[in-house]
């Protein structure tokens, strides 16, 4: 049975903490048991919304907003938002959670130093030679949500035991029917 609810899963983390991966997985479960599923990326959103945005303290809160204003249009509308953003300062999560409502904050938990050998990019090695500035992590802070309603290790679990953690999540609150996921 598909539920006309519609929420918004704010996937949150440090660069390379599997932010993208994790809430791919999460979403072809959701759209495969019924539910109507748009995914908001970090990278797309910069590349097609905010590609007049760079990456300072007051340019990354713009960003977190503008996606945080479609999350709330596509959740009050019975869509699953699936948000994955880095989004880095605990105030602007805040500032989501309160404009989009139907709000749960996946936090996707890795030290810094996992995060940094998952890199293909290079970016973390770019960052440290100071060849980019404002990176999260490294130059740039990354506050860590003090009371999400998930975390998953990703360092100590793989996107299925993830995945499964966040789905078992959204059933027990009454977002989902385990059903209409597992059974299909």
């Amino acid at each position: 049975m598909r539920s006309n609810k519609g929420f918004t899963l704010w996937f949150t983390g440090l660069p390379c903490s599997g932010k993208t991966s994790l809430s791919e997985a999460v979403g072809k479960e959701l759209t495969a048991a019924g539910h109507t599923v748009e995914h908001l990326d970090g990278d797309r959103i910069r590349q097609h919304i905010s590609k007049d945005l760079g990456f300072s303290k007051e340019d990354r809160d713009a960003n977190i907003r503008r996606a945080a204003y479609i999350a709330s249009l596509l959740s009050g509308n019975g869509i699953v938002a699936i948000a994955s953003f880095i989004s880095p300062y605990r105030k602007t999560r805040e500032e989501a959670r309160a404009s989009i409502g139907n709000f749960i904050e996946v936090y996707l938990r890795c030290p810094l130093e996992v995060c940094e050998k998952r890199d293909v990019k290079g970016m973390y090695a770019k960052a440290r030679k100071g060849e980019i500035k404002h990176f999260t992590g490294v130059s740039d802070p990354y506050e860590e949500p003090l009371d999400p309603e998930i975390t998953v290790d990703t360092d100590q679990m793989g996107i299925p035991a993830c995945r499964e953690k966040i789905l078992v999540y959204m059933e027990q609150r009454g977002f989902i029917s385990i059903r209409s996921v597992f059974q299909r």
